[in-house]
């Protein structure tokens, strides 16, 4: 089998300084965990290095079988799943490091905003260049950057009352940088991740309710979102196997339905018994797209992946109606 070098570079918002991938017989599948499929840019990716395009959905694929993975996530858990794992992963849409993964993801591990035409083969003479800068890159984060000093003698041990002091002394300094490094990482999901989402949303509820947008989207659903059976129905068309994958990333119908009607309940168009029905019609989708990154996550083994995948996808078909008129009901008793 004949394999080619190939330089992935970042889009015009994206994130990286670019990836160099050259397949080899170990390692030769371009994964892509983007639900419908086979996304273009893992075929493009496929084309050009001569790696085979496999889909993530139905199928198991072992780590060390991975050259690249593909993925569409915005910032929550996929964008830095695959780094932490130090597997190259191309995400097809605009971001940078964020998330609770945030640290694992490099940028010699990862880029985003790539279409196909961020996708290049390379000569001989270039991709030997850039095989070459690459192994310098990885032989010099490797190497030590000086002889260690000789390790000094342990210092004598302490016994009696000084030894119960010291001891004392490292737990209460264990305890206070354990929880001086959990502030830390709070405070950096909240700037990075919650207030981002914030302000979002807010710019979406601006956009929607000043250019008139609001007003369209809801002689559309209307139909469906002011009564219990459309909410049912909107409840099962959000959870169609064949469709959950593709709205569970950036989940487009659940945050425009749910501003509007949050918007609308909180003016008081519609009464605020629909609030907990509408929660579950819209969510139907949450999570489906990240089934096969959790399972592979929990080290499923591939016949788990490839039935389990189905048995979520079809559970929330059944489950998403259920949920909507039993959170109909319940709305009776708020």
């Amino acid at each position: 089998m004949s394999y080619n070098t190939i330089k992935v570079s970042k889009g015009s918002g994206g994130w990286g300084k670019g990836l160099v991938l050259t397949p080899n017989d170990q390692k030769n599948v371009v994964l892509s965990v983007t639900g419908g499929g086979i996304h273009p840019v893992a075929a493009k990716i496929a084309e050009l290095s001569g790696a085979t395009p496999v889909d993530g959905f139905t199928n198991q694929v072992p780590d060390e079988q991975v050259l690249a993975v593909v993925i569409n996530c915005g910032g929550t858990a996929r964008i830095g799943v695959y780094p932490k794992k130090r597997m190259p992963t191309v995400d097809i849409y605009p971001g940078s490091p964020t998330g609770p993964l945030a640290q694992y993801i490099t940028d010699d591990i990862f880029v985003s905003d790539v279409g196909v035409n961020n996708i290049a083969a390379l000569g001989a003479a270039e991709a030997a260049a850039a095989v070459a800068a690459d192994a310098q890159a990885q032989t010099a984060a490797a190497t030590p950057a000086s002889t260690p000093a000789p390790t000094p003698p342990p210092p004598p041990q302490q016994k009696g009352f000084m030894s119960w002091v010291v001891k004392f002394g490292n737990a209460i300094g264990y305890i206070i940088n354990t929880l001086l490094s959990s502030g830390r990482q709070a405070l950096d999901i909240i700037l990075k991740t919650v207030l981002p989402f914030m302000a979002y949303v807010g710019l979406l509820i601006g956009i929607v309710n000043y250019t008139g947008i609001s007003n369209v989207l809801a002689s559309w659903v209307t139909p469906l979102a002011s009564n219990p059976v459309g909410l049912i129905l909107l409840g099962v068309i959000v959870a169609l196997p064949f469709l959950s994958p593709i709205l569970g990333p950036g989940a487009a119908i659940a945050q425009v339905i749910g501003v509007l009607m949050g918007t609308q309940i909180g003016l008081g168009a519609l009464p605020v018994q629909y609030a907990l029905p509408t929660l579950f019609a819209i969510d139907g989708q949450v999570g489906c797209d990240f089934v096969p990154v959790g399972l592979s996550l929990g080290e499923a083994k591939p016949e788990t992946v490839s039935v389990g995948v189905s048995a979520v996808l079809f559970t929330r078909l059944v489950t998403s109606p259920l949920a909507v008129a039993i959170a109909y009901l319940a709305s009776f008793l708020i």
